[in-house]
C-alpha cells in the first residue's frame, strides 16, 4: 500500500531556523500579551498584504466573533452563505445575531448578491459573504447592497490570504475582513487568525476586545474574549513569511498540473480561479457530474482506497446540519454543489508524480 495522500499537509520551515525565534523568546521571557514579534508580524504582514491595520488572533474563529462586535451588532439578522465551514454561522449566533442563509452562484461557489438583496429585512443588520476556496466574492455588487441598505458587510476571507482582486488586497474591502492562519491554510502560525480593518481607531477597539475589554489596569469596557496570539505562534507566522511567495508557486504548479492532466474527462469539471489577479491556489475543488461513471461518493471512497484522502468540502451545507435546520430555506444550488464537489489533495510539497497518480485514477476508472 502507498504512503497516503492527505488532502492537505501544513507547510512548516526547516525546524533548526525556528529554533533562534525559540530562544529569542526565552531571552524576552514575553510569551503573549502583544509582545515584540507579534507586533513584528502585525507590521511585516500589513507590508506582505498590503493592508493598513491588523489585528492578530488565536484562532479565525475568535476573529470572526470580534469583528461581529467590534461592528456593534448586537441584534438582527445577518446574511450569509450555507456553503461554508461552520465557524461563519457559528460567529454569528455566538453574539446571539441570527443567520439568514441564502444560494450561491453555482459558477463561483460565493453567495449570489441578488438573493442577497431579495433576503433583506427590516431586521438586518449585515452580510458576512465567504471567499470560497479563496475565489473572489463579487465585491462590488455586495458593497452597493451594503450602502444602499445601511448594512455592515464583513467578509469571512479565511481562504483568502495573499489573494489580490482589483488592483488591491482583497482583503480590503467591505468593513472588515477576516483570515485564518489554521494549519490547514496556505499561511500557518500553527493556528491562528486576524482582522483587517481600515483605521487606528478600529483597529485599537478590536486589540481591546481580544483582551477581554480591558483599556487599563482599572478599566474594562467591554464584555469579551481572550483572543491573543502567542509569541511562539507569531515566530512561526514570521518564519513563514519568508518563503510564502515559494509556497504560492509550488500550489499554482500543482494547480496547474492538475488541470492539464483532468482536462476532457467527461464528466469532471474544475472550479474556474480566473477572478483574481493573484492567487494563492488554496484548494482544488472537482465537480462530478454525468457521464463521469461515478458519483462523487463512489469516486471520494475509490481514491480512499488508493490512501488518498480527498475531501468533500463544504458538504454538508449548514443548513442540513441538525444544529441549523430551523433555518433552512430553498437553496438549490449550493446543495447541487455540496453533493458533487470533492477537494483533491493541494500542498506545496506535493510531488507532481503523486498529483499524476491521483489523476490517472481518475480517468481510468470506467
Amino acid at each position: 500500500m502507498r504512503n497516503p495522500i492527505y488532502v492537505t499537509q501544513p507547510s512548516l520551515p526547516e525546524l533548526e531556523e525556528f529554533i533562534p525565534f525559540l530562544e529569542q523568546i526565552w531571552k524576552n521571557k514575553v510569551l503573549t500579551n502583544c509582545g515584540p514579534l507579534h507586533q513584528q508580524l502585525e507590521s511585516e504582514l500589513c507590508d506582505y498584504l498590503g493592508v493598513d491595520y491588523i489585528s492578530l488572533f488565536n484562532n479565525g474563529t475568535i476573529a470572526l466573533v470580534t469583528a461581529l462586535q467590534a461592528l456593534n451588532l448586537t441584534e438582527g439578522e445577518v446574511i450569509t452563505t450555507p456553503y461554508t465551514f461552520v465557524a461563519t454561522a457559528h460567529s454569528i449566533v455566538w453574539n446571539k445575531l441570527t443567520p439568514v442563509f441564502v444560494d450561491i452562484d453555482p459558477n463561483t461557489s460565493n453567495i449570489d448578491p441578488a438573493k442577497v438583496e431579495e433576503a433583506i429585512t427590516g431586521k438586518t443588520v449585515a452580510i458576512m459573504p465567504v471567499h470560497c476556496y479563496g475565489i473572489p466574492c463579487d465585491v462590488n455588487a455586495l458593497q452597493k447592497i451594503a450602502n444602499q441598505h445601511n448594512l455592515k458587510l464583513i467578509y469571512d476571507a479565511a481562504h483568502a490570504f495573499g489573494v489580490k482582486h482589483q488592483g488591491q488586497s482583497l482583503l480590503n474591502y467591505g468593513d472588515a475582513s477576516v483570515i485564518s492562519f489554521h494549519a490547514t491554510k496556505v499561511f500557518n502560525t500553527f493556528e491562528g487568525g486576524a482582522i483587517i480593518c481600515h483605521s487606528a481607531e478600529m483597529k485599537q477597539r478590536i486589540d481591546r476586545l481580544k483582551n477581554f475589554g480591558i483599556v487599563d489596569e482599572t478599566t474594562i469596557e467591554d464584555i469579551s474574549l481572550n483572543g491573543k496570539l502567542s509569541e511562539v505562534h507569531a515566530a512561526l507566522g514570521l518564519l513563514q513569511l519568508k518563503s510564502i511567495d515559494k509556497t504560492l508557486l509550488a500550489r499554482k504548479n500543482i494547480d496547474e498540473y492538475y488541470r492539464e492532466q483532468l482536462e476532457g474527462i467527461e464528466g469532471i469539471a474544475c472550479i474556474q480561479r480566473t477572478l483574481a489577479e493573484k492567487d494563492n491556489y488554496a484548494y482544488f475543488p472537482i465537480i462530478i457530474t454525468e457521464p463521469y461513471p461515478l458519483s462523487r461518493d463512489e469516486l471520494f471512497c475509490e481514491l480512499k482506497k488508493q490512501n488518498i484522502f480527498a475531501r468533500k468540502y463544504f458538504y454538508p451545507i449548514m443548513t442540513d446540519l441538525e444544529i441549523y435546520k430551523s433555518y433552512q430555506r430553498d437553496m438549490p444550488n449550493a446543495k447541487n454543489l455540496s453533493k458533487r464537489v470533492l477537494c483533491l489533495p493541494m500542498y506545496p510539497t506535493l510531488a507532481l508524480n503523486e498529483c499524476k497518480f491521483i489523476t490517472d485514477l481518475i480517468k481510468d476508472i470506467k
